[in-house]
């Protein structure tokens, strides 16, 4: 059974892949989801090969991108950092029945924005996983762009 998070994800990925067209190729309806759990990337262009994330957040203002956004599991970001690899952002903030998707490119990235969190206490259901957040605050003023 998804939690409410992984609902909202899911709902996130299927509107950036309805709605957006590909900026590398500019071809419309070529998105594909990738797999669960694929690292580091959610959608592909069946044509072109462009890769992206996409990240997903309830919010209560769908005009005001928020100071953090969750992100996935720490290492392999961080390995794709260090090799200088960045994909770019779909961010889809939800209210309600309301949305807004907004793009983050991969050369407006810097590694500031990437926060390491703490891992999962021993507790947790996955003890010592460690994951990261977005700081969004670190974007420069324009960078991201609101597309829908």
């Amino acid at each position: 059974m998804p939690t409410a998070r992984q609902e909202s994800g899911d709902k996130g990925e299927k509107l950036v892949k309805k709605l957006c067209s590909c900026p590398k190729c500019k071809r419309e309806g070529t998105f594909r989801l990738l797999p669960t759990n694929f690292k580091c990337a959610d959608i592909i262009c069946d044509f072109c090969g462009y890769l992206a994330q996409i990240k997903s957040k309830k919010v209560r203002n769908i005009e005001k991108i928020p100071s953090t956004i969750l992100g996935a599991k720490w290492q392999p970001q961080k390995d794709r950092m260090d090799a200088g690899i960045y994909f770019p952002l779909y961010l889809v903030l939800m209210k309600d029945r309301e949305y807004a998707i907004y793009y983050l490119s991969a050369d407006l990235q810097e590694p500031e924005m990437f926060i390491k969190r703490k891992p999962l206490s021993d507790s947790a259901k996955r003890a010592g996983w460690v994951g990261f957040k977005y700081d969004m605050t670190t974007v420069p003023e324009g960078a991201i762009v609101r597309l829908v």
